[in-house]
């Protein structure tokens, strides 16, 4: 039977327009004025704090999501609840796989979860399609979003095909690292193991491996990598 998801407390704060200090035009430099004008006057801004989950399996997008401020996670969930990490939106990013599922009014086959107190755009269907034709910024920016998380969703499938766990444990806190732009990761065993699949014990085993080896240096609650 399928997990039992208790439901998160949305804690949205929405404003009904956009203001100066959102600095659309310094995170999507691509954009043109007339596009960011329309933005501007049509988009609404949304506030959601950690934990929220902004979108579940099965359910419809209506909107795409432009992320301004946070980090949220984009992963997959099997019927037994346990998690497969896909890739984090950041600012000056969108989520591809919402824009496939909008246009074509399907049903989304990922989530999305807050990771870091987050601000978002959200681009309501009928405009995003209005402005493939009306605004070739928009059409260059949508068509580099879906190209950049191919690849990155390919380089997932690989490090699963390819390696080894300690492999992809490694290639994970990377790719963390390169992220968050520091190395010094906050997240927990257990955290690590449900975005890998794997148990928390395999993963503090390795991780403990990585130590001796002088890869990485372990807290109570975060990690630090040494030969990042």
């Amino acid at each position: 039977m399928p997990a039992h998801h208790p439901k998160q407390t949305m804690n949205y704060i929405y404003r009904k327009k956009m203001t100066s200090d959102n600095q659309v035009d310094q995170l999507f430099p691509t954009f043109q004025k007339e596009l960011l004008n329309n933005i501007n006057a049509n988009a609404t801004i949304v506030e959601a704090t950690t934990g929220t989950v902004l979108m579940r399996t099965g359910q419809y997008i209506k909107n795409t999501v432009l992320v301004t401020k946070g980090k949220i996670k984009i992963y997959r969930e099997d019927e037994e609840g346990k998690e497969f990490f896909m890739y984090y939106l950041l600012p000056g990013q969108a989520c591809a796989i919402s824009m496939i599922c909008a246009t074509k009014s399907e049903k989304s086959q990922i989530m999305a979860k807050v990771v870091e107190d987050a601000e978002l755009i959200m681009v309501p269907l009928q405009l995003m399609d209005k402005w493939m034709t009306e605004h070739r910024s928009w059409y260059e920016f949508v068509v580099d979003t879906y190209r950049s998380r191919f690849e990155e969703v390919l380089t997932v499938i690989d490090s699963i095909a390819f390696r080894s766990m300690d492999e992809r444990l490694e290639f994970y806190l990377k790719r963390n690292a390169e992220t968050n732009q520091k190395n010094d990761i906050q997240i927990s065993h257990q955290e690590i193991a449900n975005d890998l699949s794997s148990s928390r014990e395999v993963i503090s085993r390795l991780l403990k491996k990585m130590e001796q080896r002088g890869f990485v240096k372990l807290h109570r609650s975060h990690i630090e990598l040494l030969m990042y």
